[in-house]
């Protein structure tokens, strides 16, 4: 039977903090399905038809993932929903910090208690990469700094369009 993982998040935009999750989880699951929150309770920079052609061109063209083993999706339902329409009983979060953790432990608490079936892993970035937030990303270069470190070429140019 073919493990999937779906890993929900905001992806606004899509960073090597990301990135680093998927590539991990690609070593241990068969398929991953990148699942971009369209929540109605964020006020997002990006729409999301927008963040999933972002996060498409970032594993995709600038880092030639394996297309075949990750699927890139928006969705508005409860992430356990999400998990029983693919087939899954992992949901992945990426930890950076221990300030993360307090409200990770809340949600996949929240999760299980929805469906006891279903398990949370928590995988982290490289250390390099444990800083980095979609918010400092986005903030950085809408004044004007260099995120070069923190994410891909083809997200940059879609921050500095965004900005422009």
């Amino acid at each position: 039977m073919r493990k999937v993982a779906v890993y929900p998040g905001t992806f606004d935009p899509i960073t090597f903090g990301h990135i680093d999750v998927i590539k991990k989880a690609l070593k241990l699951f068969d398929k991953v399905v990148i699942a971009a929150s369209d929540g109605a309770n964020k006020n997002y920079l990006f729409n999301p038809v927008e963040r999933i052609e972002i996060i498409k061109r970032a594993l995709f063209s600038d880092l030639k993932l394996d297309k075949k083993k990750i699927e890139v999706i928006s969705f508005t339902s409860l992430t356990t929903d999400l998990c029983k329409k693919y087939k899954s009983n992992i949901i992945l979060r990426g930890l950076r910090a221990v300030s993360d953790f307090e409200y990770e432990f809340q949600l996949a608490g929240m999760n299980r208690k929805l469906n006891n079936n279903i398990e949370t892993i928590f995988l982290m970035s490289d250390v390099e990469n444990q800083i980095i937030s979609s918010r400092f990303v986005k903030e950085i270069v809408r004044l004007g700094g260099d995120i070069k470190k923190f994410t891909t070429k083809s997200t940059i140019n879609s921050l500095k369009e965004k900005y422009e």
